[in-house]
Formats: C-alpha cells, sequence, structure tokens
C-alpha cells in the first residue's frame, strides 16, 4: 500500500516540573540536562503535512502566517523524515495552537512532537519512539516529552543522545494544571538564544549542571511514590534555582511579569492554609498551578482575583501525540 503523502497529528503541551535550561551540544539540539514533566489535555497544537512529488522546498504556516524562523527548524524535522523514507518531496505544514505561540507555553514542544507524528504517517514510515524522539528534538528539546502522556522523564543516554521514559499514565495520578496567562504575547528572547546566554554569562550555570542530576533521581521518587508534598517542594526548588540562572545571566532574563510574582504569592499562601498547590513556571510570563483535584476550584478563584490575570486555563493529564482523521 502506497503512502497517503498527507496526515494530521495533534500533541499536547507539557510542562517540566524538574527544569531543564541549556544545551550541550547546540547542532544537535541535545539539552544539558534531564527533566521531569507532565503533559497536560486541555491546549493543543494541530499541524496537517502534506508531501507533494516535485515540490522543491517546504512551506509553513504557522497560526495561519508564514515564519522563516519555524520554517528553518521543520525543514530539519522533515529531511530526518525523508531520508528515511528515501524521498525528496517538498511539504505544505500548517500548524496552529489553540493558546498562546512562544510565549512560555511550550508550544514549540507540542508543534514538533505533531509534526514529526504526522509526517511520519504521511510518508508511512512505522518508525520506533526512540527515533521519533530523535528528530523532534532537532526542532525542540522538549518535544521528545510530548510525544508521550503523563509523567515523562528526559534524561541523557549513554549514547550520547536522549532517552525519554514514561512514568505514570495520565490516569494513574490525575492531578490538575490551573495556568494563569499573565501575557500573550511572544516573548522577547527564545529559550535557545536564552540558554545560550546563560551558559556564556551566568554565574550560576556551572551549579545548576551540578546540582541537576540530584533533583532528577528525586523527581522519579516523588512521583513513583505519588508524593504531593515532596513534589510540591522539589518543583518549586527547580523552577526558581532555573530562573536564579536566568536573572544572572548578563543582560539579565526576565521573563515575569508583575501578575507571575503575584500568583506566585498567591499559590505559596494556599499552600501555607493547606491547600495541595504548588507553582511553577517556565521561559515565560504564565504561571502554572499544579493541585490535586478536590483543590482546583479553590486554586482557579484565588488566581483569578489577581490583577493582570488575562485568563486561566483548566487542565488535567493528557496523552501522548496521536493522528487524527483530516
Amino acid at each position: 500500500m502506497s503512502a497517503p503523502l498527507t496526515a494530521t497529528a495533534i500533541a499536547h503541551p507539557n510542562i517540566a516540573l524538574v527544569k531543564y535550561w541549556g544545551k550541550r551540544d547546540v547542532a544537535e539540539n541535545l539539552p544539558a540536562v534531564g527533566s521531569l514533566s507532565l503533559t497536560l489535555d486541555a491546549i493543543r497544537s494541530r499541524t496537517r503535512v502534506r508531501f507533494e512529488p516535485g515540490r522543491k522546498g517546504d512551506h509553513v504556516l504557522l497560526d495561519g502566517r508564514e515564519d522563516q524562523a519555524a520554517a528553518l527548524r521543520v525543514s530539519a524535522c522533515l529531511d530526518l523524515l525523508r531520508e528515511a523514507a528515501g524521498v525528496t518531496h517538498g511539504a505544505l505544514v500548517d500548524t496552529d495552537n489553540d493558546f498562546p505561540t512562544a510565549a512560555g507555553l511550550a508550544s514549540s514542544a507540542s508543534g514538533f512532537a505533531a509534526l514529526v507524528t504526522a509526517a511520519a504517517a504521511a510518508l508511512g514510515l512505522r518508525l520506533p519512539l526512540h527515533e521519533l524522539c530523535r528528530m523532534a528534538r532537532i526542532g525542540s528539546g522538549s518535544a521528545p516529552r510530548s510525544l508521550f502522556g503523563g509523567f515523562v522523564l528526559l534524561q541523557p543516554s549513554p549514547d550520547g543522545d536522549v532517552g525519554v521514559e514514561p512514568l505514570l499514565a495520565p490516569d494513574s495520578w490525575p492531578l490538575r494544571v490551573i495556568i494563569a496567562i499573565t501575557a500573550a504575547g511572544p516573548k522577547a528572547m527564545g529559550s535557545r538564544a536564552g540558554m545560550a546566554a546563560s551558559r556564556d554569562t551566568s554565574p550560576f550555570y556551572s551549579e545548576w549542571l551540578r546540582s541537576h542530576p540530584a533533583d532528577l533521581r528525586a523527581g522519579r521518587r516523588c512521583v513513583e511514590a505519588r508524593d504531593f508534598p515532596a513534589l510540591a517542594e522539589l518543583a518549586e526548588a527547580s523552577c526558581l534555582k532555573m530562573h536564579a540562572v536566568m536573572l544572572a545571566t548578563r543582560p539579565p532574563l526576565i521573563y515575569w511579569s508583575p501578575a507571575t510574582l503575584a500568583c506566585l504569592q498567591v499559590v505559596q499562601a494556599l499552600r501555607r492554609d493547606g491547600v495541595p498547590v504548588f507553582f511553577t513556571i517556565d521561559a515565560g510570563p504564565q504561571l502554572k498551578a499544579v493541585c490535586e483535584p478536590a483543590a482546583a476550584a479553590t486554586v482557579h478563584e484565588a488566581l483569578a482575583a489577581v490583577p493582570g490575570v488575562v485568563r486561566l486555563i483548566d487542565s488535567g493529564l493528557g496523552p501522548g501525540a496521536h493522528c487524527i482523521d483530516d
């Protein structure tokens, strides 16, 4: 049976609880440290890929607009898939997000996970997941995590690549995530450029690398034991440690808005009052409050009252990337 040449896939963003910041190999886009994440279900990237025999080059639309910077990374991923399929067809790629793009919500992770899933299906490739992870990683260091659902561990592998391991399925520990959107526009400096600046100028970067493996081991233990209090303490410490590296970068990387800090303080106050919730913040102004299901309404109400919060997204844990009918 011939390949269909067209396929559409959906992938969901993930948020890291034990953070990743920095590259150990820029050309291969290999992360400097591992990470522990959970995949969301309430927001998604949808990507349609159509390969056309005889077409030269790729044409990429992101949220309905041409994006030359994204097109370079998209073509780099597609080149790997074309090589695996033994074809040279150019592609039409149409991808959209139902949440703010490039604003600290892992849109690149879900976008590139959806891209390689759709492209492999369009080319009739049945690749092992570790191969799809390698291809997705070229586009985004966090993308391999969005190929899987629930809790996901990504860490350097003995062969110099990265290994990705699903730890818990979405329904095995069904936490809730309340996302406070405090600014919808793209951030001033993307994560790749920010990571390079931190590596070159932050005095805290070497300590970040040194202390990270212990955090990752502890994070795995917390998830496997479903130990919410221990995970809360660890995740907040990992988040603030990463942002300390950013703040000490020259020039400083200040991704937070005033509302980000206000939301953080609200979450801290809730936990002091006994509400099972903790915060995490990626390279952007959006705060994610992770809580036990019974606390979701309380957390939502408290964050909704924070001045500067544009909107809230309530999410559970979601599945990995998958194809859908066109």
